[in-house]
């Protein structure tokens, strides 16, 4: 039985009564999907493979040849196709863009679902937020989605904690504080000593959060920058309660004082001539990550609202937007072109992959005007290979890895047991990595996502 005779219909009429948003109605029966070449997510491929999907799991992947269709299965033929794992951004913020606009009027609940649900259409199967949702709101999103009451891609979210009153960048900072006041929510925990910085991380881990996000920057004098002291407390008292510790820091030398106090993973890796190959190898050892979240700098000076990956799922009226808004920078002046930063940038790069040290997808969406959610990651994708990873260490960058360092156990590979998260590509990214963007199907925790019912779905969708 084909697919599209078997399924579609299925989610349609799903979404349509409400048992399911972007598939968060959960699966049900056995699907085989046969044909394909298999790109683990491990850095390995299976070519000719089979999936056997069990409601919400994979039962089985190997070769074709080796699974065998139960006499109920629905089967799918994807002869010619790739499947590679659902990618995992680990640096976002949601919830503040409108694509209309962008700011705290914007924060609310629903428009929480609409970006899980947009990161879901661009084949992503969980995202990090890092620091500025209203931590009981978030944790209510993850509960329903645990219970199957809403769907997208799976959140994950980190308390923010800062010096009382700053954090995030000077623009986002007054909206997130907004947020917080109007929600009577706590966004940003303010701590200035090691004794409130233990409090809030004692607090945080009452209630179930399992990360926190720090922040270790002046932004240029204008706020204070966190104590060493303050931050040892925090990532000690996180270290005894479960809780990872994650990072904003202001520059290079921040880092090996950040490793010493033992956080998890630095959100803005500061790439360059500053990170030799002495603090590459002290990153590796302490087991830490680094998100370089180099695309938030880049596509300011590209034309993205040319680009129809971006407009498949934004409004002409939000491509005009980015498209006069480009025009404007242009007219103060060419793109920056630097051919001897971008030789620190790709060496830079490299001294970490060659050293060992994780490098994984984030993209800071969500924290500026206009960085969309999805769209981004597959763009930071092509910078990685720009850069000099192989499109196979890029994939293993977006999936594996940050599976297994954020604590998404039942994802990141496909592997049997795991949960049913994978992207159906029409083009082999082996051979490009661009070819993450041929999306012909994806599916969450077993269940197709409706991605032509999304886009009209959406108040600014196309």
């Amino acid at each position: 039985m084909h697919r599209r005779t078997a399924l579609a219909l299925t989610l349609a009429t799903s979404v349509l009564t409400g048992c399911a948003s972007a598939g968060g109605g959960g699966a049900g029966g056995t699907t085989y999907l046969e044909g394909a070449r298999l790109i683990l997510g491990d850095g390995r491929v299976i070519e000719n493979g089979a999936l056997l999907i069990e409601g919400e799991r994979i039962r089985q992947v190997g070769p074709a040849s080796a699974v065998r269709a139960p006499a109920d299965a629905v089967v799918v033929d994807l002869t010619g196709m790739t499947v590679i794992p659902a990618l995992i951004d680990a640096h976002a913020h949601l919830g503040y863009e409108g694509y209309t606009g962008w700011g705290a009027d914007y924060y609310s609940r629903d428009n929480l679902i609409e970006h899980l649900e947009r990161y879901a259409y661009y084949g992503f199967g969980a995202v990090f937020s890092a620091g500025t949702d209203p931590d009981d709101l978030a944790l209510g999103l993850q509960r329903d989605q645990e219970l199957r009451r809403i769907g997208g891609a799976r959140l994950l979210f980190a308390a923010g904690m800062a010096p009382p009153g700053q954090g995030p960048n000077n623009q986002f900072l007054g909206h997130a504080l907004a947020v917080a006041s109007r929600a009577d929510m706590t966004v940003l925990w303010g701590v200035s000593s090691p004794d409130e910085a233990r409090r809030a991380v004692r607090q945080i881990a009452a209630e179930g959060i399992e990360f926190v996000k720090i922040w270790v920057d002046d932004r240029g004098g204008t706020q204070s920058k966190m104590h060493p002291l303050v931050y040892q407390a925090a990532a000690d008292e996180a270290r005894g309660r479960g809780v990872q510790v994650v990072v904003h820091q202001q520059r290079a030398d921040d880092m090996p004082g950040l490793l010493e106090a033992g956080v998890s993973g630095f959100l803005h890796g500061r790439i360059g001539p500053e990170l030799d190959e002495t603090l590459a190898r002290s990153i590796r050892r302490a087991n830490a990550f680094v998100v370089p979240n180099l695309g938030l700098g880049e596509l300011r000076w590209e034309p993205v609202s040319e680009d129809p990956f971006l407009q498949e799922a934004v409004s002409d009226s939000v491509v005009e937007r980015l498209r006069s808004a480009y025009r404007e920078r242009l007219s103060s002046g060419p793109p920056p072109s630097d051919p001897q930063r971008e030789r620190e940038l790709s060496e830079g790069f490299m001294r970490l992959v060659d050293a060992g040290v994780d490098v994984i997808l984030g993209t800071d969406a969500g924290a500026v005007p206009d960085h969309f959610f999805g769209y981004t990651g597959h763009r930071e994708l092509e910078i990685f290979v720009r850069l000099g990873m192989t499109p196979m260490q890029a994939i293993m960058a977006a999936t594996s890895r940050p599976a297994d360092l954020l604590g998404l156990g039942d994802m990141g590979t496909l592997s049997s047991g795991k949960s049913a998260d994978f992207v159906i590509l029409r083009d082999n990214p082996l051979d490009d990595i661009r070819n993450t963007r041929s999306i012909e199907d994806v599916y969450l925790r077993g269940v197709e996502q409706p991605r032509a019912l999304l886009r009209r779905s959406w108040p600014a969708g196309s």
